[in-house]
């Protein structure tokens, strides 16, 4: 059976050569994954559509830039999440770096939850957080980044990354505290 990276690259190829048809195909194929994407960001349905927009254009633009050393979607998905924190820089995000010599390196990895909290619960109590600390608790419990790669998505840096994580699971594990109380009444 051959994987879907071997599915795609025929249609890769012909994007590759400005192939209209073959543009279309791929866009069918990610469009909607990458809406999602770009929504658990920007929050807003006709943002998302716009960034998404965007970032299949730069797609197409940069399609000679994709190698193939990662999946095809994997590709798109970091230009998707790039151009979600571009849109949100334009509407005047500001990460405000915290004073290094007041944080402290945390190896706090205790991420339990009520079993009775549901990933949808998690995800809404996560995109009520203050931008900041959604978008680190974002990229990094969702989309698997490290502090290193947030700091360079951000451009902050790797401590402020770790605090805003660690303050976002403060905050987050307080948020499902009280839905898990309210839920038990």
């Amino acid at each position: 059976m051959r994987s879907t990276k071997q599915l795609h690259q025929p249609i890769i190829d012909q994007c590759k050569n400005n192939n209209s048809k073959a543009q279309m195909q791929l866009y069918n194929l990610y469009c909607k994954s990458m809406f999602v994407i770009a929504f658990r960001y920007v929050k807003d349905r006709f943002i998302a559509e716009d960034v998404m927009q965007d970032a299949f254009i730069k797609a197409f633009k940069n399609i000679d830039k994709y190698k193939n050393e990662v999946a095809f979607g994997a590709w798109l998905k970091r230009i998707v999440i790039n151009q979600s924190i571009d849109q949100l820089k334009k509407n005047k995000l500001e990460l405000v770096s915290i004073n290094d010599e007041i944080l402290t390196k945390s190896n706090d990895d205790d991420w339990k939850v009520d079993t009775n909290i549901s990933i949808d619960g998690i995800v809404n109590s996560i995109n009520n957080l203050k931008e900041k600390y959604r978008l680190v608790l974002t990229l990094y419990l969702l989309e698997g980044y490290d502090h290193q790669e947030i700091s360079k998505i951000l451009k902050i840096t790797e401590t402020t990354s770790r605090t805003h994580l660690l303050r976002g699971k403060r905050l987050l594990k307080e948020q499902l505290k009280n839905t898990s109380y309210a839920e038990g009444y």
